[in-house]
């Protein structure tokens, strides 16, 4: 826009501020917004369970709206729902937050997070997270006005951020270390033994960790292990969660911050003028589900395992090598046989075979030569998708 003053012209003015410049669009809504309209498609692209909420959770929010349950809660959540989810952190993990403090109910776990790197970070303070990571990761450090400090990450380490790699990657001006396991994309889950040499660099340096723990009802084979629950970590973690995955809540959009009652407060400040409080409805279903919702995700989380187990199988099968994914509901193939970026390959399945995968790229620069997979969807359109890749990669094998 060029602005005229006295009729005479002065430089083009840009309304837009460089943070927002500096972050680009969702590597995964891009790519989404070319197979609308597409029919016939088969998509392993959108991270969510193909389940629909389990009937108790859509009945308890319905009744709550005949009710007229439909105001405003609390800023920090209603008092039963952070009550039942203390119970929950207690009996789960034996881990004691005051629901009255230490505890905020968000919109969803990308609100949570969000709110924490406003909350923590200073211009130009520094949050090291791995890479391929989570889209929302680097780029709510950077709406904070933070760093992002990417560290690769591995197929050969089953995409494992270390102790190590962290520690060299600290400088004066580091705030924080992000992590998100199980992992958004890989299905990466790490070790107890792992976890604690990183809650011992944590310690060394006095680093806050942010622990994005969204995917943790949904692990095969393996415990997972909450974070704040290693020694002389609660005090210096905070826990980020939600309802989303493991009971099917996406649209809800309900999750949590648990952590510092000093950081809660800040973050409560913020989410105080950004939004009010979470959706009274969605949290009336989160209450339900923390309730009653456990058979459910056993039930579900079965099914995953079956669906992991076959996707992995049949990438493998058709020349696509995949490492087991222990978490979450991701497959990462390497799809560096054909010869053709992450983004290519991703555009030309979608074109000539109608299966949506998402390029790694979408996920950070560590995401090069794989794609990610959801199996989060029926056997049969999994097995049918399959179908389509191997006529692919038969083609475009180099």
């Amino acid at each position: 826009m060029v602005v005229s003053l006295k009729g005479q012209k002065v430089k083009p003015v840009s309304y837009v501020s460089r943070r927002a410049n500096r972050i680009a669009p969702s590597g995964i809504r891009k790519f989404f917004d070319l197979l609308s309209g597409m029919e016939g498609v088969i998509s392993l692209g959108i991270g969510e369970p193909d389940y629909a909420t389990p009937w108790h959770i859509r009945e308890a929010a319905i009744y709550s709206l005949e009710k007229g349950v439909t105001h405003y809660t609390s800023n920090s959540g209603t008092p039963e729902l952070r009550m039942e989810l203390s119970r929950f952190l207690q009996n789960k993990y034996d881990l004691e937050y005051d629901p009255y403090g230490e505890m905020l109910i968000t919109v969803g776990v990308s609100e949570a997070l969000d709110l924490a790197m406003r909350a923590v970070l200073d211009p130009g303070d520094e949050v090291i997270m791995a890479d391929p990571h989570y889209v929302a990761y680097d780029a709510s450090v950077i709406l904070a006005e933070g760093v992002p400090v990417l560290v690769p990450t591995r197929e050969s380490e089953n995409f494992e951020i270390t102790a190590a790699d962290i520690e060299s990657h600290i400088t004066p001006k580091t705030r924080a270390i992000l992590l998100g396991y199980p992992s958004n994309p890989t299905g990466a889950v790490l070790e107890h033994s792992k976890l604690l040499q990183i809650a011992e660099v944590a310690r060394k340096y006095g680093l806050l960790v942010i622990s994005d723990e969204i995917y943790s009802r949904l692990v095969y084979g393996v415990e997972h292990t909450c974070f704040a629950t290693l020694p002389g970590m609660k005090e210096q973690t905070l826990l980020l969660g939600g309802f989303s995955k493991a009971y099917a809540m996406t649209g809800w959009r309900c999750g949590y911050a648990v952590g510092n009652n000093k950081i809660l407060a800040a973050m409560t400040k913020i989410h105080q003028y950004t939004i009010m409080s979470a959706p009274t409805m969605a949290q009336v279903a989160a209450l339900e589900a923390l309730k009653s919702g456990e058979d459910s995700v056993l039930e579900m989380v079965a099914d995953y395992n079956n669906r992991r187990k076959f996707i992995v199988k049949g990438l493998n099968e058709i020349g696509l090598p995949c490492f087991e994914p222990k978490g979450a509901f991701y497959a990462f193939p390497s799809i560096k046989i054909t010869g053709m970026t992450s983004e290519e390959f991703s555009e030309k399945l979608l074109v000539e075979e109608k299966v949506a995968v998402v390029h790694g790229t979408a996920f950070g620069a560590s995401g090069e030569g794989y794609v990610r997979c959801c199996y989060a969807t029926s056997l049969s359109d999994i097995d049918e998708a399959l179908i389509r890749m191997k006529r692919f990669v038969e083609r475009h094998r180099k």
